[in-house]
């Protein structure tokens, strides 16, 4: 010990103090961004959560405040409410954002992929089509090629409201999804195998 420093000072040294202010706020401001992210989820995707009711009663009140600075500060005392409680409470709720995050990524993506077979259809003439006929052969391959016509004809008309445009969305959607469910049935299937002797 250097005679410059009491005993005095050495004992609150070595004393903890606990997190630091700067760790404090870091923490606070992850609350706050995970407060955000409940106000942002759907409904019905925040029913499947486990959260205190105090919580979901603030997140409710969080969500019918539309006024822009009313709406941040009723934010930052949703955070506040969830700082009272343990990290512990808010685990569960954390990882299923990170995966719902990553399972939201890719439903993006796919959309993405639905959007430019669209555009690809009614853009092109017979490449497109074929290409999503030999795909999906069950596919009512009329109905499809009257859509795409339909869909060129709004396209070319201001006017007209995007009918046709959004049915084919459609149905590429629920053929994406078929093929989705055909695929985890051949996977089940194959996976019964498997486990029997040969």
């Amino acid at each position: 010990m250097s005679p410059s420093r009491s005993r005095n000072q050495t004992e609150l040294d070595e004393e903890d103090y606990g997190p630091s202010r700067t760790q404090q706020r870091r923490e606070a401001l992850a609350v706050l961004a995970l407060a955000s992210q409940l106000v942002e989820m759907q409904p019905s995707r925040l029913a499947k959560l486990d959260l205190p009711d105090d919580v979901r009663d603030e997140i409710t009140r969080t969500r019918n405040i539309t006024a822009h600075i009313a709406h941040k500060r009723q934010l930052a005392f949703l955070a506040k409410v969830m700082r009272r409680y343990e990290d512990e409470v808010f685990a569960s709720v954390r990882a299923e954002l990170g995966e719902n995050r990553e399972k939201q990524r890719q439903e993006n993506a796919a959309m993405h992929r639905l959007e430019a077979m669209r555009d690809r259809l009614i853009s092109e003439d017979e490449a497109a089509l074929s290409e999503l006929i030999s795909e999906h052969p069950q596919v009512d391959r009329q109905h499809l090629r009257s859509l795409v016509r339909k869909a060129r004809i709004e396209k070319e008309t201001p006017n007209k409201p995007p009918r046709a445009y959004r049915e084919i969305f459609q149905l590429l959607k629920d053929l994406a999804a078929a093929k989705e469910g055909d695929a985890v049935d051949s996977a089940e299937a194959g996976g019964g195998n498997d486990d029997e002797p040969i």
